[in-house]
């Protein structure tokens, strides 16, 4: 993989885990990772303070967690 894709990747990973609309089971069926491996990257990838925000966000979000859902998504759908 060239570094190019790897941040690009890096990129849309970061983007899928800050929206509302994309849970967590959506992230694992496109990139493979699990909520637990998610969060390890996100701490890897922002800093202190980002991580902080985007925890408080995301725990506990109805959203987040496709069990809590009443609708079943499963592809990302960006805004392009």
């Amino acid at each position: 993989m060239k570094k190019n894709d790897f941040d690009t990747d890096t990129n849309r990973l970061i983007e899928m885990a800050w929206q509302d609309s994309v849970p967590f089971d959506a992230i694992e069926y496109n990139y493979g990772l699990s909520e637990n491996m998610v969060k390890k990257m996100m701490r890897k990838l922002l800093t202190k303070n980002s991580y902080k925000r985007w925890r408080a966000r995301v725990q506990g979000r109805k959203t987040k967690h496709a069990s809590k859902l009443d609708h079943k998504p499963i592809k990302f759908q960006g805004p392009w």
